[in-house]
């Protein structure tokens, strides 16, 4: 078994290569998702969030007002601090557990740590590779303005919210870039795979 992780910033096209990935056959240790889990109804981690950010923070469902939450946190540094210290700990503690699961069950696989602060939560120990998603600032705004319905102010200060891209491509043993077409990105991609595989077949 080998372990990559997959990184890269928001609206980069992320979870599109980690797409790409699953389809080739790497199984898929997907953050996002766990930290989507770990704020669902009956988690400690919403309780927590509701108790320190108000009751404000979750729909009349009792689900978590992500664009609410997020608004905030990217506004002030203080709060997303301790918005991560409610949450990273308990998608670290999943991540260990799955990994623990595939180790156990698929000794031979190509597994994708996706991560999207790899850097910042220093989970780059013991991986074989590091694969940044790359795209120029530039489309990333667009790309993020039109998907989140974010002013260009907004999604600025989201972007700045994170490690610059270039200085994640600088420490990266493998970039995608994501600028061009689909396809493109897909045939790379699927390079990045098949490099992955043979490290795996050692």
């Amino acid at each position: 078994m080998i372990v990559a992780g997959l990184t890269g910033n928001i609206a980069s096209g992320k979870s599109t290569v980690a797409t790409f990935l699953r389809r080739s056959g790497a199984l898929i240790i997907d953050a996002d998702q766990i930290a989507h889990d770990v704020v669902a109804p009956g988690q400690p981690a919403l309780e927590e969030i509701r108790r320190h950010f108000g009751d404000d923070m979750l729909t009349p469902e009792g689900l978590l007002n992500r664009e609410k939450l997020g608004r905030m946190v990217f506004e002030d540094p203080d709060a997303r601090r301790r918005l991560e210290a409610i949450v990273h700990p308990r998608v670290s503690a999943e991540i260990d557990r799955q990994m623990a699961r595939i180790a156990e069950n698929h000794p031979d696989a190509v597994v994708i740590m996706d991560i999207p602060l790899l850097f910042e939560t220093g989970r780059t120990e013991g991986l074989t590779d590091i694969i940044v998603v790359y795209t120029p600032e530039p489309i990333q705004l667009e790309r993020l303005t039109r998907r989140n319905g974010l002013s260009p102010a907004e999604a600025k200060a989201r972007m700045a919210s994170q490690m610059p891209l270039k200085e994640k491509v600088a420490r990266a043993t493998m970039v995608i870039d994501n600028s061009g077409t689909l396809a493109e990105t897909e045939r790379q991609t699927l390079a990045v795979y098949r490099r992955l595989a043979r490290k795996a077949r050692q």
